[in-house]
């Protein structure tokens, strides 16, 4: 005879120490996550996960309700000191930090990781008329 399935609990990870907040800020969407020291995801959010459709979600209030919601679960899990890592050039950027301020985490850092290109891309060849 087969064995019933037993109804499985989700593990809880407990952060002792510093976390880690990425927050990837595009025009499009903004996604926050938390991470622990060595990068395994505690938390996410983004503006799409919370219910706004299409250009609501590059809003810097999509941000901020995304950074809220991820910043309460963060500090049941056990976050209170954070470094902030921002990448994008979105409208989301400094509303997602100003909204983990306030909803209780303590900010180390702010770092800005958003890649800069040295020289770009070649250029097309010329066109000849």
């Amino acid at each position: 005879m087969k064995k019933g399935k037993g109804t499985s609990k989700k593990k809880i990870q407990k952060i002792t120490g510093q976390a880690k907040v990425y927050i990837n800020s595009t025009f499009n969407n903004t996604i926050v996550t938390v991470t622990d020291e060595n990068g395994n995801v505690i938390t996410w959010s983004s503006s799409g996960a919370n219910g706004f459709k299409g250009s609501k979600k590059g809003t810097p209030f999509a941000a901020q309700i995304a950074a809220q919601k991820v910043a309460e679960t963060a500090i049941n899990i056990g976050a209170k000191r954070v470094s902030v890592l921002v990448n994008g050039g979105g409208p989301g950027r400094e509303v997602a930090i100003r909204a983990l301020q306030t909803a209780g985490l303590d900010i180390d850092e702010i770092r800005d990781i958003t890649p800069i290109p040295h020289n770009g891309c070649r250029p097309r060849k010329l066109r000849r008329v």
